[in-house]
């Protein structure tokens, strides 16, 4: 799967309001540059997207059937 039918599976599933599978699509579209750039600026934007990752914490504790599903 690219970025893009990622991004089209976000969409068609209301995932914007599910922020790992945002990360995942971070994730993606670096992976798809990643001989496009740089190695530092592809580690600086990979450590971003892990602190963004690490933030999310255990939100989704006490609401795993509501966050996803049976």
């Amino acid at each position: 799967m690219n970025s893009r039918e990622l991004a089209q599976y976000i969409e068609a599933t209301d995932g914007i309001s599910k922020p790992w599978l945002l990360v995942q699509l971070r994730l993606k579209k670096l992976q798809e540059r990643k001989d496009e750039i740089p190695p530092q600026e592809y580690m600086k934007e990979l450590e971003d997207i892990q602190a963004d990752l690490l933030k999310l914490g255990e939100w989704w504790k006490g609401r795993e059937k509501e966050v996803f599903g049976s």
